[in-house]
């Protein structure tokens, strides 16, 4: 997010030159089964690979059946591709992200640190290459749709009886078109970057844009909306979807267009957490719970008129869980610290989640 420093240097990638990324852990990751509705599921983001990760062993107390990365789960920022890897193979060797690969199913997408470089987008030369190693260290199949799209966007809807989880993770980066810099930087806590209003302006692409519809016509119970930037923070002016209002709006229309029940959102990048709700010109009130970082802590306040509640200023992982057994299946949110103490918490449920009139 604002963090440029090169963290690799080529003494660790002469250390780690015969380390294969298949071997750095005694358990690859893994994606869940298709013929089963998780009830507990962590989700995360930021985490730099050359320090401590004691969050591990909270997260992994808590048994979860589901984590998704949401994001900068490592810190490269290059352009050299062996730094890449060697930033991977640093990752794979923390004690507690291998316990959580020995025992439970992982989805990721990325952002802009294991992209590739800070705040890149589509002008980021080495993106095919990055893709190839993203999906090789997350141990995508070989004829998996990750390794041909134009990015790694992706959706799995899990099954069991009559329940449907569906969990999109789409892709930021490999499409987006420059940000503007905004003059305002540093006021307030504000980002340097400034809403793009060009109607051609996009995070995702029109290939994205157009499977993305399709994805949501699939029929769910829930779906979670797992995104690397905050969907629902207004005017933060660093990376998020509002600086795309055109993306921004063609998201709530398509979710009203489609009759997308039950989609809430999770989301990365900020360096604290912190819970939002869009509650105007919507098809249903929009939940964002932002989790940032595995490790990383920032101590400023960006405005965001959606925020309910505090800023959460400390490492933190997100919480998910889900009663199947309640008629109108009820979800509770939590940001909890790194030590597993609930720091924020919201309950919602399907009937709230609902397109008027369907």
């Amino acid at each position: 997010m604002r963090r440029r420093e090169l963290l690799v240097g080529t003494s660790v990638i002469g250390s780690l030159a015969a380390l294969d990324l298949q071997a750095a852990t005694s358990s690859r990751p893994r994606r869940p089964t298709l013929n089963r509705v998780p009830t507990r599921i962590a989700f995360g983001s930021c985490a730099r690979q050359n320090k401590p990760q004691p969050i591990w062993d909270a997260i992994n107390e808590l048994q979860p059946e589901l984590f998704i990365f949401l994001g900068d789960n490592i810190y490269a920022d290059t352009r050299n591709m062996n730094i890449l890897q060697a930033t991977y193979q640093l990752f794979a060797r923390q004690p507690g992200f291998r316990r959580l690969c020995e025992r439970t199913p992982v989805l990721a997408t990325w952002d802009d640190h294991d992209y590739g470089e800070d705040d890149a987008g589509a002008e980021y030369p080495m993106k095919v290459q990055s893709q190839k190693m993203f999906c090789d260290f997350w141990a995508e199949a070989s004829d998996s749709p990750r390794r041909t799209r134009d990015g790694i966007y992706d959706a799995v809807t899990l099954r069991e009886g009559n329940h449907a989880l569906q969990i999109i993770l789409p892709d930021l980066r490999f499409n987006r078109t420059p940000l503007p810099r905004t003059k305002t930087y540093g006021s307030g806590g504000l980002g340097p970057f400034a809403r793009n209003a060009n109607p051609g302006a996009t995070m995702l692409g029109e290939r994205q844009w157009k499977w993305l519809e399709t994805v949501l016509r699939t029929p769910a119970d829930l779906r979670i909306f797992a995104s690397s930037l905050q969907v629902v923070a207004d005017t933060t002016g660093w990376e998020a979807w509002i600086n795309f209002p055109e993306d921004h709006r063609r998201l709530l229309d398509t979710i009203r267009r489609e009759r997308a029940h039950g989609l809430f959102c999770i989301s990365g990048d900020t360096h604290y957490g912190e819970l939002s709700r869009l509650s105007d010109k919507v098809p249903y009130p929009l939940w964002d719970m932002t989790s940032s970082g595995l490790t990383e802590v920032w101590d400023q306040r960006p405005p965001n008129k959606h925020r309910l509640g505090n800023i959460m200023r400390e490492t933190n992982f997100g919480w998910i869980e889900i009663d199947w057994r309640n008629p109108n299946i009820e979800v509770l949110l939590q940001i909890r610290s790194g030590r597993g103490e609930v720091r924020i918490e919201q309950r919602i449920n399907a009937r709230q989640l609902r397109v008027a009139n369907a």
